[in-house]
């Protein structure tokens, strides 16, 4: 089971740049969580300071009662050991073929035999889909599947916790989908902490189970999928319905006279929220929740056309038209 990740006061400068101040949010235990914003915002930064690669200039992470920010270099090696982490590149060896790839934590922090090693390794790679691919190097593979390699052995020490740097990188959108879904099937499979960061607009509807944002410096919002595709917060509703009417423009923030220009424009009505997306064999997902609680659970009315079950499937919701 994934464990719940803690996140106060954080704040991260290079320098004299400002990289975001004072997020501060909770990612839950063994849920899915997506991390987006404009180009920019930090949202890579975000992920290397969870795991430690990063120092933050103030504020705390906090994992199983232990402060990330304030352990010693070995206790921190210890609690790396929890994350799983999925680079945007995929991060292999390009010297080495993908059995050692997969293979390389496991001999770097195990004592386990050769043969328990091929047990591991061939259960990842079955489990990612590349079966028969173990001998390819890097360069002789597509981008799709050194990213499912890289998740491969972003698995092999059985993490509770995954980070996932823009798995849509470079990938059209039928591989997108077969990732998205993978990710769906995982989550079911392992119960880990789940952290994607993307800017796949339709990754970000159909899989979190919580979304957040970062824009100019700061945590625009965290919550519930629903919270987020409901909100009628200009920069949350103007990026998620991938608007041009809103605070965001090609520099980040659009100046005077470009908001000024759109003053008296009409918005686009918000678009409906689709099911989130189900496992592809029925099993439900324990942290799943039934279509449309938290609009009901907080009296928002969802846009029109929200939770049809053509959308995508998820456990315990009819084939029929489900409405809030």
């Amino acid at each position: 089971m994934g464990v719940e990740i803690r996140v106060e006061g954080l704040t991260k400068r290079f320098g004299s740049q400002q990289i975001w101040n004072d997020v501060t949010l909770t990612l839950p235990a063994g849920e899915i969580s997506v991390m987006l914003g404009p180009s920019g915002t930090g949202k890579s930064v975000f992920l290397k300071t969870l795991v430690g690669l990063l120092k933050p200039d103030a504020g705390s992470i906090w994992i199983q009662d232990r402060d990330l920010t304030r352990l010693r270099e070995h206790d921190l090696y210890e609690v790396r050991k929890l994350f799983g982490v999925l680079f945007q590149d995929g991060a292999l060896f390009g010297s080495m073929n993908l059995y050692d790839n997969v293979a390389f934590p496991l001999r770097e922090h195990t004592k386990k035999s050769e043969s328990q090693v091929r047990d591991i390794v061939m259960e990842k790679m079955e489990l990612v889909g590349l079966q028969g691919a173990e001998l390819k190097l890097p360069g002789e593979i597509s981008g799709g599947m050194r990213k499912r390699a890289g998740l491969a052995r972003a698995l092999v020490l059985d993490p509770q916790i995954l980070l996932i740097d823009e798995p849509d990188s470079g990938l059209d959108p039928v591989r997108t989908a077969f990732i998205n879904q993978l990710f769906i099937d995982l989550n079911a499979q392992i119960e880990a902490t789940f952290l994607i960061v993307t800017h796949d607009i339709n990754t970000a509807r159909t899989v979190p189970d919580n979304i957040g944002m970062l824009y100019h410096r700061h945590l625009a919002m965290f919550g519930p999928r629903e919270m987020l595709l409901s909100s009628e917060e200009p920069v949350v509703r103007q990026f998620l319905n991938a608007q041009r009417i809103g605070p965001i423009g090609m520099s980040e923030e659009k100046d005077a006279d470009e908001l000024a220009a759109e003053s008296g424009q009409e918005l686009p009505p918000l678009p409906p929220i689709p099911l989130q997306l189900g496992t592809s064999d029925g099993r439900a997902r324990n942290t799943a929740r039934p279509a449309g609680q938290w609009c009901r659970d907080n009296g928002v009315t969802p846009p029109p056309g929200s939770f049809l079950s053509g959308n995508a499937g998820v456990p315990g919701v009819s084939q029929v038209e489900e409405r809030v």
